[in-house]
């Protein structure tokens, strides 16, 4: 009896659970198709609809598009899974820009009530990169049953309101086109397309090529000169050099970094990190977008992302990071978006008042993944995103001690704040070490 009871105890709890209805206070995209997504590679045709509710975007009619799944441990690992959505033709939703391409993220993995990557693309935006993905929070029907809290995001791809740089065909053998138009991924995983390089620290260095998808003779060829030439020169042992800045963008480059550092997403450099290239044989190779933060903020100490990471190999960064050109862009850029940073606060509160009554739902549809109390885990987020920002500011900043005479005959060592020697330091903070004492020094 005993077990009878317990059993339409737990029954009647999961017909509950599943039977949550969407809360109207955000758009709801009802999506049907004809049998069960199980693929994160093979496409199921779908039609979808959406009711804006009361959220102030407009209502969409029903329409025709192909839906998969997405991700790795995000669509292995969880019940609630992300999407990828492909629609027959090119349209604006819920004032996004214009394109076939979307993906529906559910973000199972984030405990901080959805924070981690709403916060990352408000750091993107005002470090100004060139482009940062748009999303929207919506609620889903798939089939008949709510899935609860979705994210409904632009995807990473070249478009002129997207990555806007010129497209490259597939296969193109032309020497003059095949200079540009490249979107890469660093990856952690094997891919199909893909290419491999040995970095200067003998680790096996994964990109992905996202667009072009299929690649000629000539391409690849390209493609390996470029990223084996890179990789000479971020390893060059005089770090004086600025050979590396003939092929990465520096700007880019360190505007990208400091939002990885900001979010302290140790994940970064390893995989779900971008990097393009318009046409052109004086182009520059720029870090960005932003994509994924699932690993953002999980750590109790202060490093940098390349000290201790549990995500290997991070390629490039720690070696990047001993130039002094890369340090001293970054302290040129650090005080603007440190000026600007008390803007992100007023983001949060907003961001966690609009799912407020989703997230309710969400969590009753997801008691594993959901939260059940959004304003809270903010107050904890805010509490470990402040003291990073401190601390980035304690290393980035300072008057230091200017004007020091030095006796030439007394020998006199520089290291930078990560601990690097260096043999010609200029512009920045560095560790003066004469007659064994060690004194802070700010070289202009």
């Amino acid at each position: 009896m005993k077990k009878i009871l317990f059993l339409a105890i737990f029954l009647s709890a999961t017909l509950f659970a599943k039977a949550v209805n969407p809360s109207g206070t955000l758009p709801v995209i009802y999506i049907t198709t004809p049998s069960e997504i199980t693929s994160t590679e093979d496409y199921t045709n779908a039609v979808f609809y959406i009711d804006a509710k009361s959220s102030g975007y407009a209502s969409l009619g029903q329409t025709t598009m192909k839906i998969r799944g997405r991700g790795q441990s995000s669509w292995n690992d969880y019940d609630k899974k992300p999407y990828r959505l492909k629609l027959t033709s090119g349209i604006k939703i819920l004032d996004m820009s214009k394109s076939k391409n979307y993906a529906l993220m559910a973000y199972a993995d984030d405990e901080h009530a959805f924070l981690r990557a709403t916060t990352g693309y408000k750091v993107s935006q005002l470090m100004n990169l060139a482009y940062t993905p748009d999303r929207r929070a919506v609620e889903l029907v798939l089939n008949g049953d709510y899935k609860g809290l979705y994210f409904l995001t632009e995807t990473v791809r070249i478009d002129k309101d997207r990555v806007p740089i010129v497209k490259q065909d597939d296969n193109a053998t032309d020497a003059n086109i095949i200079t540009g138009g490249w979107l890469l991924e660093i990856d952690n995983a094997d891919a199909t397309e893909q290419v491999t390089i040995t970095d200067g620290n003998g680790n096996l260095a994964r990109f992905t090529y996202k667009d072009p998808e299929a690649l000629s003779n000539q391409q690849n060829a390209y493609l390996m000169n470029q990223l084996s030439s890179m990789d000479n020169a971020i390893y060059a042992t005089d770090k004086s050099s600025t050979d590396w800045q003939n092929y990465i963008a520096l700007d880019t480059l360190a505007r990208y970094y400091i939002v990885q550092e900001v979010m302290d997403n140790t994940e970064a450099f390893n995989s779900n990190t971008y990097l393009y290239k318009d046409r052109g044989t004086t182009s520059s190779w720029n870090f960005g977008p932003v994509w994924d933060f699932a690993n953002a903020l999980q750590r109790n100490e202060q490093k940098f992302i390349y000290e201790d990471s549990p995500f290997t190999p991070q390629i490039w960064i720690g070696e990047i990071a001993k130039f002094p050109a890369f340090q001293a862009k970054v302290r040129e850029l650090w005080p603007d978006f440190y000026n600007k940073y008390h803007t992100i606060s007023a983001h949060i509160d907003n961001f966690i008042a609009s799912i407020k009554s989703a997230a309710a739902n969400d969590v009753q549809r997801w008691p594993d993944y959901g939260c059940s109390n959004p304003a809270a885990k903010a107050t904890e987020f805010k509490t470990l995103l402040n003291a990073r920002v401190k601390w980035l500011n304690e290393q980035w900043t300072g008057s230091g001690v200017e004007g020091i005479e030095f006796n030439e005959n007394t020998p006199i060592e520089y290291y930078n704040l990560q601990g690097v020697k260096v043999a010609n330091p200029h512009n920045g903070i560095f560790i003066k070490v004469q007659g064994g004492k060690a004194t802070k020094i700010n070289l202009k």
